[in-house]
This record gives C-alpha cells, structure tokens and sequence, in this order.
C-alpha cells in the first residue's frame, strides 16, 4: 500500500461506515419498521433544520447554550485547575480535603438543580452553575494526579538549580511538566459540558436543552434531532480546535 494511500484509507473506512449508519437509519422509518413519529429519517432533518433556522429561534437557542456552555466551562476548569494544584502541590492540604471530596464528588450534576433553582432562580446563572459542577471534578482529578505524576527528579532538579519556592517551582517545573495530562483532562471537560448543558437547561434556563423538551412534548422528533445534531456539531468544532490548541502547546513534545 502506498504513503497516499495509507493516509487516505482511514478517511474512506469513517467515509463508508458513516454511509451505512445513514442508510440504516433511512431504512427504519422509510420501511415502516419504525413509526416516522418516532424516529425522523434523515433525509427529513434539512427541512426541519430550516424551519427551525428561517424562524431565528435555532440561532437564538444556539447561541443562549453556547454562553451557558463557555461561561460553566471557563468556571469550572478554572476552580478546578487550581484546587488540583495546589492539593497536587500539597500533601497535608489534599489529606483535609480527601473526605468533602469523597461526600461531593458522586453527586450528579442534575442532583444540584433544586439547590441551583433556589440560589440563582430560572436564570442563566442556574445553568452555569451545573455545567461547572461536572467541569470542575474532571478537571480537578486531571490537574491533581497530573501534579503528582511529575518526576520527583526533575524536582531534585530544580531545588539544585535554586528554584525552592513554591511559585517558582510551580511555574518552572510543576506546570511544564503536568501540562499534557491537564489538557487530556480538559479535552475530556469539553464534551462533559454538552452534556451537563441539556441537564441544566431542563430547570427551565432557554437553550438547546429545553427546546429539545419542548419539541418532545409535541412529538417534534426532527426538531429534536436538529438540535442535538447541532450539539454534536459544536462539540466537533470546539475538539477540533481544542487540539490543534493542544498541539501548539505541546510542540515542545518529541
């Protein structure tokens, strides 16, 4: 097999494998195996999508989520981010947090919406305030055990260099090293927080999440599939950028 054709037969296989799913899907409603109700053909999303589209309520609701989904986002990671360095960085401070970690840490997202109804009301603050919750778990894990993996030599290091203070040892040493577990974790932060947006949108707060309930109360099944298409596809973008971020970042890396 040539170069050419080596680089090119992953993009065929995904190529294929996509056509197929399509065409089952097709096939379910198309042939009556399932009512249409249910579960819309593809073929029938272009048009609901323009619907939703000429009417400004797709480009309103995108954009109500996409602030609520950057806003928990920039939260959480940012909470998290630090909290795990410092308890990464800290023995005795990570042994006084371990319990109130273990008690909160199993608490679903979806479990805070009374709480976040009643601190914040039906508000776009309610739906930050959820998506941050799950941001903040991942990233607190990623950015701690990514501190506490850094090579304890290349710390002997940097104490023989002179870089004894804690800041200067986060900022020369600590960081550097822990940057590419970090940013695993918050690659998987990105796709965390979609989900947690539908979750915090079902308290009422305008979005994707609730003009997908209100489409499924009225059996508005292609509505609701283009609005999870369009999650989907904002997922796809944000990964996308996210690591040709990450690869800037790391260009470092052999």
């Amino acid at each position: 097999m040539t170069f050419a054709a080596r680089r090119a037969a992953p993009w065929l296989y995904s190529g294929v494998g996509l056509a197929l799913f399509l065409a089952l899907w097709e096939a379910f409603p198309r042939f009556n195996l399932v009512s249409q109700s249910l579960l819309p053909a593809p073929s029938d999303l272009p048009a609901a999508f323009m619907r939703a589209f000429r009417s400004g309520v797709w480009l309103e609701m995108t954009l109500l989520s996409l602030g609520h989904y950057v806003k928990g986002f920039v939260w959480g990671a940012g909470l998290g981010g630090v909290l795990g360095v410092l308890t990464g960085m800290y023995l005795r401070l990570e042994w006084s947090l371990a319990w109130v970690v273990r008690l909160l840490r199993p608490i679903p997202n979806l479990a805070w919406a009374p709480f976040a109804i009643i601190w914040f009301g039906v508000d776009e603050a309610a739906a930050v305030f959820i998506i941050s919750i799950g941001v903040f778990w991942i990233i607190f894990f990623a950015a701690q055990g990514a501190i506490r993996g850094v090579d304890r030599d290349l710390i002997e290091l940097a104490d023989a260099f002179g870089f004894r203070s804690g800041w200067e040892r986060l900022t020369k040493v600590l960081l550097p090293a822990a940057t590419p577990g970090i940013l695993v974790g918050a690659r998987t932060a990105l796709g965390q927080a979609w989900m947690a947006v539908v979750a915090a949108e079902l308290t009422g707060v305008s979005g994707l999440g609730s003009r997908m309930m209100q489409a499924s109360s009225l059996l508005a099944t292609d509505i609701v599939v283009v609005y999870m298409l369009t999650m989907a596809a904002l997922y796809g973008i944000m990964d996308a950028g996210f690591v040709a971020a990450q690869s800037l970042l790391l260009r470092w890396k052999p």
